[in-house]
């Protein structure tokens, strides 16, 4: 009886990752400087604004703008919105709100993807509890990210990281349902997608070079969600809030590398 091996999640040269890893770089500190600036009273567009800046000074190019005809720079989703939020400036940040920044960024072809949620002030302790239930579950699939392991058994690793939160924190997260993480390398969205739960051992196997977005994204409620008639903000059903983090990472013979670090 003849046995199939498993396809590569696909991979990069190390050449490859560094350059992916310039780009991540980027989009980095892209991220550190729309937080800064999201402080009570600036707009969605102003941080869309700032991302851009930072991103085409470094010679990059925002990956998202013209996405599919998306306007911005970042996704900006305040609150209730999942992902996908449009950048406007009729959306005012208060003292309180949710923020959830996704930005991506082009250096010499290659891409970097990342995203992190953060307060506005000072944040409600459900709502902090979220953010960093939504951190915990990312940073378990990232350290599933090993040269062997199969794809779902990120997946595994993110659903049973968010249950170890939910008893950390004694609250139910919603894991919402039918988004997840990408391949990705010279686009933005590249097969596999990667479920945030699952059953664990299955799909494509890892190698070293392989590359990923891995995005968990948790609500304080449901794991149901609706597209608004713009056609890209995603806003939970019960109005609950929620929370997204990102990091794109790649498998080496030492571990995860996540690629797209932040300036401290």
């Amino acid at each position: 009886m003849a046995f199939r091996k498993p396809r590569p999640v696909p991979f990069r040269s190390a050449g490859e990752v560094d350059a992916m890893a310039a780009a991540g770089a980027v989009v980095g500190a892209a991220l550190v400087a729309v937080r800064a600036a999201a402080v009570a009273g600036a707009t969605t567009l102003d941080l869309d604004e700032v991302a851009e800046t930072v991103i085409r000074e470094a010679g990059a190019v925002p990956s998202f703008k013209g996405y599919h005809g998306f306007p911005g720079s970042i996704c900006s989703s305040v609150n209730e919105v999942v992902v996908h939020g449009i950048p406007t400036a009729d959306t005012v940040l208060t003292d309180g709100d949710l923020v959830s920044i996704d930005c991506g960024a082009i250096l010499d072809g290659w891409h970097g993807d990342s995203a992190w949620t953060f307060g506005v002030g000072e944040l409600s302790d459900a709502d902090a509890d979220l953010s960093e239930a939504t951190r915990l579950a990312m940073e378990a699939g990232i350290a599933a990210m090993v040269e062997g392991a199969r794809l779902t058994d990120i997946s595994h690793a993110i659903e049973t990281g968010t249950r170890a939160a939910e008893q950390k924190f004694g609250r139910q997260f919603g894991i919402v349902s039918g988004y997840g993480g990408h391949g990705i390398g010279r686009e933005m969205h590249m097969e596999p997608f990667l479920a945030n739960e699952g059953k664990p051992n299955r799909g494509p196997v890892l190698v070293i070079g392989s590359t990923l977005a891995i995005e968990p994204m948790l609500t304080l409620g449901t794991t149901e969600t609706s597209v608004l008639d713009d056609d890209w903000t995603v806003v939970t059903d019960d109005g609950s809030r929620a929370a997204h983090w990102e990091h794109t990472v790649v498998v080496t013979g030492d571990g995860p590398r996540i690629l797209t670090t932040r300036p401290t």
